[in-house]
């Protein structure tokens, strides 16, 4: 029998990549064979993201790239999974006819039943649609994955869902309620991931700080985090994403005194300006954020706080814009991102009167990226003459030195740490090394190698 071939493209968050391995696994452990070229697939699997339009027109160009190779090479069906699948259905058919199946954000583990439906009826000359939904409030069962990050650096994925039902946000639509995972489950995955080789263990949901309330009736981060620094090979835990109200001083005291968890946190706060935090139906006000922050930064003094903003949310005035650029002045945050708001229908912020003409939520997020760039400039320059312990993550073969990071970049969304090719003893992708910092670049750093960490 011809092995089947399949490829898969993942896209948008972290989150949606771990279901990506997961389906990756059930593939592989049904004999299929992953192939990078779609012109040499039977099938082409795209894993969507629809949380903003920039997510939604790129989930649409892979899509019909995708369907091009169904004219031009072997590919016999095309596969869509994820949020894009799960939010639109029909009109995801209906607009993209050589699309052959939609498959739902709590379905995707079926991939393989799709898989060989469609390449069987395909071969028999009678292939339909198919649609695969199953309830996106279904707690998933545990399921093996295939991972795809560099061999050091993984993602724990502790929960599904979310409870939040911000105005703006379509993830309880497309992700159901908040179901966290058993902890013993997470223990296990992670105690796997160590033994592959995992060093840098990233913990993420769409909100972490509510873990366990759902299964457990109350707050268990802090002890799903003492039990994963336990784990043998585990030597960095990094966070994403806590919001500010749940963050406990019992969290709070486990991030400062347990080594393994890194001082970096991802808090997104989204605006500081109380009538606006009530129209995202937010929990917070601009005095508790401040709040939160300052109980923070006392604790852990050399704590790295990313957080991320969105500007022009409708109704927003020039005064509480400004506001939120005054915000971000005083509590010179170490990394920043910026979103324009995106109309999503469906929302409740879709139908609020006052939407901001396109072109000004651009320019109002440019503006407050400006100012964190002074910001980030300021802090670089403090960054000088400091030693970094770094995980290293390769080398730039153009620039002739090595790259990484430290506790203070996260991947894909900070910057790198460069250093020069040592002279002998040369480092490993996963090495831990000392830098230090000589120079900014642009936003990265540049640093020399001080020893091995």
């Amino acid at each position: 029998m011809t092995t089947k071939k399949f490829t898969l493209q993942s896209l948008g968050c972290a989150k949606n990549l771990m279901d990506a391995e997961q389906m990756l696994a059930k593939l592989f452990e049904a004999g299929y064979e992953f192939v990078e070229d779609p012109d040499e697939a039977d099938v082409a699997i795209v894993n969507t993201c629809s949380f903003i339009e920039d997510a939604k027109k790129e989930s649409i160009e892979t899509i019909l790239e995708l369907a091009e190779c169904k004219k031009t090479g072997a590919l016999v069906a095309l596969v869509i999974t994820g949020c894009m699948a799960e939010r639109y259905k029909e009109e995801v058919l209906k607009e993209i006819p050589e699309a052959d199946a939609l498959v739902g954000t709590a379905s995707f583990l079926n991939i393989v039943q799709v898989c060989d439906t469609l390449l069987e009826t395909a071969e028999q000359g009678k292939m339909e649609k198919l649609m695969c939904f199953d309830d996106i409030n279904t707690v998933l069962p545990e399921s093996p994955r295939m991972q795809t990050t560099p061999a050091y650096t993984a993602y724990l994925k502790i929960a599904e869902g979310c409870d939040n039902h911000c105005a703006y946000c379509v993830i309880p639509s497309l992700r159901g309620r908040y179901r966290s995972r058993k902890m013993e489950a997470l223990l296990a995955e992670a105690k796997v991931l160590a033994e592959n080789g995992v060093k840098e263990l990233i913990i993420i949901a769409q909100d972490i700080t509510r873990y366990g309330i759902d299964l457990y009736g109350e707050h268990k981060l802090p002890e799903l985090l003492r039990e994963l620094a336990k784990i043998e090979g585990i030597r960095w835990i990094r966070l994403h994403y806590l919001y500010p109200s749940d963050i406990t001083e019992e969290l709070i005291d486990v991030i400062a005194t347990e080594p393994k968890v890194l001082h970096y946190l991802d808090v997104p706060i989204q605006h500081c300006n109380d009538r606006i935090l009530a129209s995202m139906n937010r929990r917070d006000t601009k005095a508790s954020i401040e709040d939160t922050i300052k109980r923070l930064r006392k604790r852990i003094p050399d704590l790295i706080l990313r957080t991320s903003l969105i500007a022009g949310l409708p109704g927003e005035t020039e005064e509480e814009f400004a506001e939120l650029a005054n915000f971000i002045e005083k509590q010179k945050f170490d990394r920043l991102g910026v979103f324009p708001y995106s109309q999503e229908e469906g929302t409740p912020a879709a139908e609020m009167d006052g939407q901001i003409e396109e072109d000004v939520k651009v320019k109002r997020a440019e503006t407050l990226m400006k100012v964190q760039e002074r910001v980030t400039a300021r802090r670089n320059v403090r960054a000088l003459g400091t030693v970094r312990e770094v995980l290293v993550e390769g080398y730039d073969r153009a620039g002739g030195c090595y790259f990484g990071r430290s506790y203070g970049e996260s991947p894909d969304i900070d910057g790198k740490i460069f250093f020069m090719k040592p002279e002998k003893n040369r480092p490993n992708d996963g090495d831990f090394v000392k830098i230090r910092i000589i120079e900014d670049l642009d936003g990265d750093l540049v640093g020399e190698l001080v020893e091995e960490a």
